[in-house]
């Protein structure tokens, strides 16, 4: 360590401060020592360094085991919170734990991680109350039925709703369809975004005046197009859609088209939750409520790692709605609706 400090010219202690993260450098100073480790090939014992402060200065991002849910819109939270530990001295892990929280104890009682940050929320969910009990630091990506005593950043639903209403009612819509996942009966029931959408939905609808119809959608391609015929047979005067579920999207557009409904001269979807890069991949490109999964993703890591540092007395309580991106597959609602 000596060798890095003299090549880098700064003092050993700086050289511990940038090994170690353990106070701020700035980034001219961390740039130079990291080229004097590189050129003298220094290579941190993270080992060693756990064992002398009892920290590990990894973090690890929980994500149910259940089912296919990494999707695109998932990875931007991901590599966003990894790149932002990154950035301040930590490491960042994806980790895969059993819906029911069952293995949490053997995961973060070893010692292994100083923290977590878990995804894919549901409104009462096992899992917080395991973090809770073993006195592990934690941030939620998401919210549970009453969250108010957790730290979390989350997508701003009801907003994201309310908005994705606004557009379609001006652009002349009445008749409304929500096509969610069927998650009746799985591990993931009880999903918290599923039911914040699906309640502000309703609500918004009857307080508009407008109608609305719900209908639930299973895995891929086929559930989008069994989904589109459910629809239109509960609501044949649908003529706006909103859609939260990126995998059967695209059948949901094949089934409207084999009903006979063009898109969007006869029915607008709106894509929520999603990116744009997801709604480019159909014919016609789909607008879409874009989820700020990177701004989340930093600020899920910076709400954890303030935890860790000490810096931080207040639980963060972060919402951040999506915002809309049209494209081709919304327009003026047609005359005779």
């Amino acid at each position: 360590m000596q060798q890095v400090a003299d090549r880098a010219g700064v003092s050993i202690a700086t050289v511990s401060f940038v090994v170690n993260g353990t106070k701020y450098v700035t980034p001219a100073t961390t740039a130079r020592v990291k080229a004097a480790m590189r050129d003298l090939k220094f290579r941190n014992n993270v080992v060693a360094r756990a064992l002398a402060s009892r920290r590990t200065r990894i973090i690890a991002l929980l994500f149910p085991t259940t089912g296919n849910r990494f999707s695109p819109t998932t990875s931007e939270f991901f590599m966003a919170a990894a790149e932002r530990a990154s950035e301040r001295g930590y490491h960042l892990v994806l980790w895969p734990v059993d819906p029911a929280g069952d293995d949490l104890d053997d995961l973060v009682s070893g010692g292994l991680v100083d923290g977590v940050v878990l995804m894919e929320v549901r409104m009462d969910d096992p899992r917080v109350a395991k973090l809770s009990e073993l006195d592990v630091p934690f941030t939620l990506i998401g919210r549970t039925r009453d969250s108010s005593g957790l730290p979390y950043v989350d997508i701003d639903f009801e907003t994201t709703i309310e908005d994705s209403l606004d557009h379609l009612e001006e652009l002349g819509h009445r008749h409304f369809g929500l096509v969610l996942e069927d998650l009746a009966g799985t591990p993931m029931e009880g999903y918290a975004p599923h039911l914040r959408v699906e309640a502000t939905f309703e609500r918004s609808i009857a307080d508009r005046g407008l109608t609305g119809t719900v209908v639930y959608s299973e895995a891929g391609s086929e559930g989008g197009r069994e989904a589109a015929r459910q629809l239109l047979e509960a609501a044949p005067d649908v003529t706006a859609v909103l859609v939260m579920k990126d995998d059967s999207s695209a059948g949901l557009l094949v089934g409207l088209y084999a009903a006979g409904r063009r898109i969007p001269e006869d029915v607008s979807v709106l894509s929520i939750a999603s990116s744009g890069a997801a709604g480019d991949q159909h014919y016609p490109r789909l607008s879409t409520m874009v989820a700020p999964g990177r701004e989340l993703g930093t600020r899920a890591a910076d709400a954890l790692i303030e935890q860790l540092d000490g810096t931080s007395a207040d639980l963060p309580h972060f919402l951040l709605p999506c915002v809309l991106r049209p494209a081709e597959s919304t327009a003026a609602a047609p005359r005779s609706a």
